[in-house]
């Protein structure tokens, strides 16, 4: 086990390195200056300008600048906010609680909502139960999660005045965006589940256990589920990456704090050391979400093994 995990977590590496590559050069690419940015409001001389960009490093050329924030990276050092200047991992660090509290609120929605509908589907294959399951999950599919957002805040807080729309606090205020963000997984994996669920209700075992007079709950649950939990724990690993970088469009329509919003203001002020921690940090967070998963299952399988 110790060795697939030491494994998988040296294959990570370049897929880690890959994505800080691609939004270094994006970043780099875009038009802009960040000290404009930061100075819109003030006329600086040019002499002053070249002097701070000496200061952030901004003159040297960008495999330097590349190379430097790599070094600091695996340091654990992630650069100072060129907005803010303070360090970046604090100010991530800051933010993540709000991020995880909506992305596995949202996975909770995505899981028990599309394994309902799913198993639901393959038990009434056929019948009015799978159509109206399916055609849930196809609006599920169909619906981007900030127009879903939109209409939820235009439906429960403008029209019936039951929830708050935006910021944070309590249970209230964490409903719509998780339902804005986690409908989408949900009707994904309502569909993998009924596929997953009509195939291993055809094997001979669950005959057999039908057979035997065992109740149909002990069959669905105990024999059948587990069994089609596998593809079904896959997709919900691949999910959860969705999820994560769902939540930077879901944080700005409800308003809340979090990776998503920091990640955006970045962007939106040129702030290089800070989008790139902050893509770093949650593409990290994605690797291991993906190894928890695939640990995961020898719990739901237990024929497999680790060597």
């Amino acid at each position: 086990m110790l060795g697939y995990v030491r494994g998988r977590l040296l294959a990570a590496v370049p897929v880690v390195l890959g994505v800080s590559i691609v939004v270094f050069l994006m970043l780099h690419l875009v038009p802009g200056d960040p000290i404009s940015v930061m100075f819109a409001d003030a006329s600086l001389p040019p002499e002053q300008i070249a002097q701070l960009r000496a200061q952030l490093g901004l003159d040297d050329p960008l495999p330097v600048q590349y190379a430097r924030f790599i070094g600091k990276a695996v340091q654990g050092d992630l650069g100072r906010s060129i907005r803010t200047n303070r360090p970046v991992l604090p100010e991530i660090l800051n933010q993540l609680p709000s991020t995880i509290q909506l992305t596995f609120s949202a996975m909770v929605v995505a899981v028990v909502v599309g394994m309902f509908l799913g198993c639901l589907a393959a038990l009434g294959r056929n019948t009015w139960v799978d159509a109206v399951s399916m055609a849930v999950s196809l609006l599920g599919v169909s619906m981007p999660s900030f127009w879903l957002g939109l209409m939820l805040i235009f439906l429960f807080s403008v029209g019936l005045g039951w929830l708050p729309s935006t910021g944070e606090g309590g249970l209230e205020r964490l409903i719509m965006p998780s339902l804005a963000l986690g409908l989408f997984a949900a009707a994904v994996i309502a569909r993998l589940t009924r596929s997953s669920m009509l195939e291993v209700l055809g094997q001979e075992y669950i005959r057999t256990a039908r057979a035997k007079g065992l109740h149909e709950r002990v069959v669905v649950v105990r024999h059948a589920l587990r069994n089609a939990l596998i593809p079904v724990v896959t997709m919900v690993g691949l999910q959860a990456g969705i999820l994560l970088s769902g939540s930077v469009v879901i944080e700005t329509v409800f308003a809340r704090q979090g990776l998503g919003r920091l990640i955006v203001n970045g962007i939106l002020a040129k702030d290089f050391p800070l989008v790139q921690g902050a893509v770093l940090f949650t593409a990290m967070m994605y690797v291991l979400v993906n190894l928890v998963v695939d640990i995961a299952y020898a719990w739901v399988d237990p024929r497999i093994h680790y060597e």
